[in-house]
């Protein structure tokens, strides 16, 4: 509810389709497409309704990024006249989101239903831009969120003497190695691995120290991993990680509770 309790935004959010996420990524699916071969592809590919497909409003952050908000309301009156303030506080919602105030990333956030004042003065920007935004917080705290944490691709070199302490440096930071090949007719072993980027902090020195200075590294990003656990159970490894990302940004540890947004509606 707005401050001037004259205007409520009703909104449920959702994951995105598996793939849905890479296709925006990749372009294949955006803000620029026309509507109609845009609402194909979602009908096609993701099981999209076409009608529903036609009424997204926007893609965020930043106009292009992999959320977006979708108009599920019928025969509601001045909706669109406060679209764009509901836009606005989409783009900040999705640039910082609830869990860390980082990017929201693969979430369908649906309007459901609305009610706006009939006075233009009563539905202006400074009502509804703020109500969205809370909004949007609460509709991603109710959807059992799950933090998704960048995954670097380490390759690494190695001569087999030193493979222990390269597989040992690696399952202490939640590493997982899925190749391993020797150079023909050479010691040396090429390995790839995938290493968590809150683990990467020190890796190339522990990894030295552990293998005597014969293991050569180089890590480069490859894709978004889903930590299964919930980020808003206190004591879980997501809530942990969570907490660390949010002290190291300065703000306080614990995840603004969603009753705060509640009373604030």
């Amino acid at each position: 509810m707005s401050h001037n309790k004259h205007n409520c935004l009703y909104m449920e959010a959702r994951p995105l389709e598996d793939g849905l996420t890479k296709a925006i990524d990749a372009g294949r699916i955006g803000p620029r497409d026309d509507t109609e071969a845009r609402s194909k592809i979602l009908a096609d590919e993701f099981g999209w309704d076409k009608d529903l497909a036609k009424k997204i409003w926007c893609f965020g952050p930043e106009n292009f990024g992999p959320n977006m908000v979708v108009d599920m309301c019928k025969g509601i009156r001045y909706l669109n006249e406060i679209k764009d303030s509901v836009v606005v506080g989409f783009q900040w919602a999705s640039k910082g989101g609830a869990l860390a105030e980082q990017n929201m990333r693969g979430i369908c956030f649906e309007v459901r239903d609305a009610v706006v004042h009939a006075d233009a003065i009563h539905r202006g920007g400074s009502q509804i831009f703020p109500t969205a935004h809370r909004a949007f917080y609460a509709a991603q705290l109710t959807a059992k969120p799950r933090f998704l944490e960048p995954v670097y691709l380490v390759e690494i070199q190695a001569p087999v003497h030193s493979l222990d302490g390269v597989y040992s440096v690696l399952n202490n930071r939640r590493g997982h190695v899925f190749q391993e090949m020797q150079r023909p007719g050479t010691p040396i072993y090429d390995i790839q691995a995938y290493l968590p980027v809150l683990e990467s902090f020190g890796f190339s020195s522990t990894l030295r120290n552990a293998t005597s200075g014969q293991a050569f590294t180089q890590c480069v990003f490859d894709h978004w991993d889903m930590m299964l656990s919930d980020p808003l159970e206190p004591g879980s490894s997501a809530a942990l990680h969570v907490a660390d990302i949010r002290r190291r940004k300065g703000l306080k540890e614990q995840i603004t509770p969603l009753s705060v947004y509640e009373d604030m509606l």
